[in-house]
This record gives structure tokens, sequence and C-alpha cells, in this order.
């Protein structure tokens, strides 16, 4: 397999160990970021608004369906039929039952406080008071309280928000917007805004300035409002029970056992006004039926007497009187069987076979009628009308009694109608149900976690920075030294801050190599300065030039204590400054960019005068100079190369520190004159892709690149930016 195919495998595997390196790396930044998540958790669980559940208990027993005019069930031949409260689940949750429990508890009514933001629930909630500093505002506290006596609106005004503030004294006012409309007195019926709102309160006790928002809702509103806190559930899981678990959700725990309460009693009396329809239609269709056969009774005596009269008087034989019994009979049940058709027809078709049973039994008695006036038609004809008058009597006579019997047997029924619904539990709190704070912070816990572990993960996965030695000389550079992060330095950055020193964030804090020469960094640019050594004696001169991809790699922080340490084993240094747009070196010193380079350029200042001591034995060092316009033609002007010349003569090493290659050209400029051209590349910034380029930037004006440095190995202090930046730069 080719060194190109390995390379592409190992760059496309995930290295596990790298993944797990840099969660153990950044675990105070994981435990940072999780306790924090955690306490919001915690704040989050204190803050919410306590959610309660009550709960009751009815019972749907089975339902036998007798008629006071009679079984019709065993008449038809009907069963009681299966047993289920699928049909009171729905009754229950309807807007017919919700609509009159909205009536009873007066749930359409809200009044809401004007709270604090994100905390107000809270402090109302635990009761504190309103501190002094808090005089004026609108917002309502834990010992403030409105008691509002009557609250009526025009139909058109529901869904309105009436803002009521307290007043002076004994006033308040209502408000819209900032702008008092109307003002009232406590205790006092009020009516404002030309009949909309009619309101009473009778107590206020808050604040001047406090304010409350008085609501009306829409019925359909209010309705929905229960109905989405109502769980209506058969015990057991099974119809067969007949138990049904009524469970409300709300914040204030007297609405909801109160609205619970009347969820159950309103069931209970619709259930009761159902059971009692039915006797009040029968009775309503007897009493209809009363005064029309007192009428044809009086119609039937009156018959017989005025016939009986003319004949004198007819007696009529046993056969007769038998006949008579038999049509009051078949009559009376024939009449029994039309009322209980009346009631059947209110609950089946005529197509339906409970009610086809009843016809055939009627067609049956209309038979036997049929068979005994055959049989009568057989007497004497006087006999014959004498029968037919009497039958009319008897049978009218039998038919009213029977119906003023019937109709106070119903009057007991309607009186006693106890329906089939029972409440066996009224509604009691059961308890809390939200928030769940243990849940809340375990939530939070987790997530916080979650999210700060994919955030490492992830940036870990997208980084395509250079990460090892191998990478740079994929690109055909040798390394020449690996330097890690240097906590000292960052300490020296931010003791120079402490300071009042102007710097930016990349700048430098101090020399290094003077203030702590035993720190680890060093000890790699101890191996660079060796390598360097035998580099330079086959170079053309003893300069050296250090550049890098892209700003903030680290190269000045290269530059000044490569210098510092060469000086300190005895070689005479110089560095320059030649980053003429945003060069910081002079920070390093404790000294100033004026009279540097620029102005040597600029013919303002000799050589001698731009050179200026470090504080270091052997080591001297060429400050920017002032800001230029210009930079990359000064740098290419005669004099530089001459001072440049002049200089490797007055100096064992000149170390020359430039802009970033693929920022500004300054670099190839200023690398013409360098023997020696080092490469500064960040680990984990600057990817393999900016090295090939500035490599080829270096290379195209005709620069050899001897080789390269990895800056910033030590992972652990990851994300640190060298000591100053350009921000301003465009790759060219």
């Amino acid at each position: 397999m080719s060194d190109s195919s390995q390379k592409s495998i190992s760059e496309d595997t995930i290295d596990l160990s790298r993944l797990f390196g840099a969660l153990f790396r950044k675990k105070w930044l994981i435990i940072g970021v999780t306790s924090l998540f955690a306490f919001i958790g915690i704040v989050q669980g204190m803050l919410a608004t306590p959610i309660y559940r009550a709960d009751a208990l009815v019972q749907v027993e089975r339902r036998n369906t007798v008629s006071p005019l009679g079984n019709v069930d065993n008449v038809i031949g009907m069963g009681g039929g299966e047993f289920s409260t699928s049909a009171e689940l729905q009754i229950l949750q309807s807007r017919m039952v919700l609509g009159q429990v909205v009536d009873r508890v007066g749930s359409d009514f809200i009044i809401s406080p004007v709270e604090l933001p994100y905390i107000g629930g809270f402090v109302l909630r635990r009761g504190i008071p309103r501190p002094d500093f808090m005089e004026g505002y609108p917002h309502i506290w834990g010992n403030e309280s409105i008691n509002v006596a009557r609250f009526n609106t025009q139909e058109s005004a529901r869904g309105r928000r009436f803002v009521v503030e307290r007043g002076a004294g004994d006033t308040y006012h209502i408000m819209q917007g900032e702008n008092r409309v109307a003002s009232g007195t406590l205790g006092q019926p009020e009516v404002f805004l030309d009949g909309e709102l009619e309101l009473t309160v009778e107590s206020f006790d808050a604040a001047e300035g406090a304010q409350y928002v008085l609501t009306r809702q829409h019925k359909v509103s209010a309705i929905r409002g229960i109905g989405n806190r109502l769980q209506v559930a058969e015990v057991g899981g099974s119809a067969a029970t007949g138990m049904i678990r009524l469970m409300m959700t709300g914040e204030d725990t007297n609405e909801i056992t109160r609205s619970l309460d009347a969820v159950a009693q309103t069931f209970l009396t619709q259930n009761i006004e159902r059971q009692s329809e039915q006797a009040q239609q029968s009775l309503e269709f007897l009493q209809r039926q009363a005064p029309e056969l007192r009428e044809q009774l009086d119609l039937a005596e009156q018959n017989l007497n005025e016939y009986r009269s003319s004949l004198d008087s007819v007696d009529l034989s046993s056969e007769a009187q038998a006949a008579i019994q038999r049509y009051i009979e078949l009559d009376t049940r024939l009449d029994e069987l039309e009322f209980q058709e009346a009631e059947l027809a209110q609950r089946f078709t005529p197509s339906h076979p409970n009610y086809q049973a009843l016809l055939r039994q009627r067609r049956q008695i209309e038979r036997d009628l049929q068979e005994l006036n055959a049989r009568v038609n057989e007497l004497p004809a006087a006999q014959q009308e004498v029968l037919r008058r009497t039958r009319d009597v008897e049978v009218t006579q039998a038919i009213y009694v029977n119906i003023l019997n019937k109709v106070q047997e119903l009057e007991v029924a309607r009186a006693g109608t106890i329906g089939n619904i029972r409440i066996i539990d009224s509604a009691v709190l059961s308890g809390q149900v939200a928030p769940n704070s243990a849940r809340i912070l375990i939530l939070y816990t987790f997530l916080g976690l979650l999210l700060i572990l994919g955030y490492i993960l992830l940036k870990e996965l997208l980084k395509r920075g250079i990460e090892s030695s191998e990478q740079l000389e994929s690109v055909g550079l040798n390394t020449y030294a690996t330097v890690p992060q240097s906590s000292a330095q960052r300490k020296l950055n931010r003791e120079l801050k402490r300071r009042g020193k102007k710097t930016s964030k990349s700048v430098v804090g101090g020399v290094l190599a003077q203030r702590d020469p035993m720190d680890l960094s060093l000890e790699s640019l101890r191996g660079l300065r060796t390598s360097l050594h035998f580099t330079m004696m086959d170079g053309r001169n003893n300069r050296v030039m250090l550049t890098g991809p892209s700003p903030g790699v680290g190269k000045s922080f290269i530059s000044i204590n490569l210098g510092a340490i060469s000086a300190m084993a005895g070689k005479k240094v110089l560095i320059i400054d030649a980053d003429l747009r945003k060069g910081n070196l002079h920070h390093a010193f404790g000294q100033g960019s004026a009279g540097g380079l620029v102005e040597f350029l600029s013919g303002e200042l000799t050589l001698e005068d731009i050179i200026k001591p470090t504080g270091i034995p052997h080591y001297d060092v060429i400050t920017r100079g002032v800001v230029a316009s210009n930079p990359s033609e000064l740098l290419m002007r005669p004099g530089f190369e001459q001072a440049l010349e002049d200089l490797s003569e007055m100096y064992d090493m000149v170390i020359v520190d430039t802009p970033p290659v693929l920022a500004v050209t300054d670099a190839c400029v200023a690398g013409k004159h360098c023997g020696t051209t080092l490469l500064v590349a960040r680990f984990d910034k600057n990817t393999v892709r900016e090295v090939k380029m500035a490599k080829k930037r270096l290379e195209g004006n005709g620069l050899e690149i001897q080789g390269a440095i990895l800056n910033g190995v030590k992972i652990s202090s990851r994300g640190a930016s060298g000591y100053y930046g350009y921000g301003t730069y465009k790759y060219q």
C-alpha cells in the first residue's frame, strides 16, 4: 500500500484515544458547564409553578330498563344488554357537563396578579412582602391580595383584559395601557366604560400602584381549559367494574377541588334528569289521554242510558255478559300495548326486531277481537246493541281507571328517581405532580453534560490542524523543533496587562528565557539553537528569518526567546522587528516602538541610532518604528539590504521577525536577504493546506525553506494564541 493511501486511511480513522484525551484535558470545563446546568436546574425547580392534582371516584351502576307503563323489556323480549361505561366517559368530558361546571364555579372569571418577571410566582408562593425599594411598582407581592365581589361584562367584552390598579385611600383605577380611564371606590358597586363593565371590589390589600388583571373568558375557552385539565379513566381498566376515577390538575388547590366536585355533581344531576325524562314523557302522554277518555266514558254512558230508556229495559244473557268481560280484557290489553308502542317508538324504529315483536302481539289481540265480534253478531239485534253500548262503557271506564292509576305511579316514580350514578369519593387533593425537582435537576445536569461533551467531541472531530511533525514532513519540511505551549508565558502576559501596558491578545508579556529559564518550551528552543548552529554554518550568511502561515502562530515568541538563549550562550545576537504594520516586539523589552526600522529606512535615523539594548547581555533589538503606510516598499529599498550586511558583521546571529507570509508579502521581501528561513506552524491551528500554501508562496519568490517549527504542542493549553495578531490582513 502506498504512503498516500496510508495517510488517507489515517486521516479518515477516528482516534478514540485522542477523543478521550481531549475529554480528560477539558475535565474542568466539563465539570464547570455541568455544574452550571445543574445550578440552573435547581433554580428552575424552585421557580417553577407547582401543579397539584385532586381526584374523585364515581360509580355507574347497571341500569335496568323498566317502564312505569309496564316492563317493556319483558313484553318485547329485550335483555339488559352488555354493561359499558364508555358512554358515561364521553358524557363526563362533554361540553354539556363542563359548561354547567363553568357556570357553577365561575371558571370563566380569571384574576391574575401582575407578577415580577421570572420570579413573580416564587415571590407570591413564598409570601415575600414588598420591599421598600419596590414601592410604586405594579407588581404584586406575597402579602397583597384583592377581593372582587362582582365582575360582569358585556358579551362583546369577553376575553378583554381589565387592569385594576390600587389607588390612594379607598380608591382604585381602571387602566388602559398607562392611562387611567375610570376610578372606583372600594365596597361600592360601580359601572364603568358606558356599562361595558360592572365591578364591585370589596377590598384591595396592596401598595398604591399595584395591579391585577381581570378577565371574563369566552365560555368555550373556559370549557376547553377545564377539559384540558380533566382526566377520566375506568378503575381497573375494565368497563365491567363501573368505577370511574376523575382527576384534575391545576395551580390552585381550592379551585381544582371545587371544579372536580362540580364535575361529579353535574354528572350525577344530568343522570338523574335523564332517568326521570322517560317517566316525564310518559306522564305527559297519559295526562293528555285522560281528559279524552273521560269524555268518551261520559258519552258511552249517555248512549247506553238512552238506549235502555227507549226499550224500557233489556237484560243481557249470560253469554253477552261473558262477551263483555272478554271485550274489557282484550281492549285493556290492546290499550296497554298502544301506550307501550308510543314509548318504544322513542327508542327504536318500526323495523327494529323488538318493535316488530310488539306489533305481532297487537295483531294477535286484534284477531281475537274479530273472532269475538263474530260471535256477538249471532245474538239478537237488541242484545247486540245493548252489549256494544255496555262494552263501550265498561272498556272505556277500565282504561280510564287504569290511566289514572298509572299517572299516580309515574308521579311517584318521577319523584323517586335516583339515577344509576353514585359519588363514592368526593374530590380531595392527592398531592403535587409537578415540578419534580429531582427530575429537573437530573435532566438539566444531563443536558449540560451532553452539550459540553458534544461540543468538545465535535470540535475535536472537526479539527484539521497539524498535530504531529510527520504532517510537516509530509509536505517536504524538516521539523527543527516542537515547542510546547508555556503556561509561564501566559502569566507574563497577564502581569503586563495588570501593569496597564497597551497590548493585544497575543502580545509578549516579557522575555521568558530571562524570567523562567527552566521552562519546558525553552528546552525545545535550546535544541533549535543547536540545530541552527549547524544549519547556519552551511548558509550564505548568519541571518535567520522566522515567519508563519497565518497570524497567532507564536513566531515572535520563538524569535525573542531563541535570541535570548543564544545570547545567554555567549553569542552576540540582534533581533529585528520587520513587521512594519503590527510589530510588537518592543513590549517584551519594555520599550516603545518609535525610533526603529521605519525611521531608518525613511532616512530619519542612522543604523546606530535604532539599535537598542534589551537588558540581556549581548542581546540587542531593532524595533518596528512608527506605523508605516508602505511597509513592503520600505523593505525593498537598498538600505535594508545594506543594513543587514553591516549588522551581520557586528553580530553572530541576526534574527528577522516578519509578518505572516499568507497575509502580506513582507516576508518574501525580507527573506531574500536571509540565509536561513524557518516556517513556524501552530499546533492544532494551522492546517497542512496552509503550510503548503505558505511553502509555495516562499518558494515561488525564490526562497528556500530550511525547516519548520511546530509551536504550541502542549495540548492542555490549546487555544492560546501567541502574542500578537493580524486581524485586518487578508490573504493575497
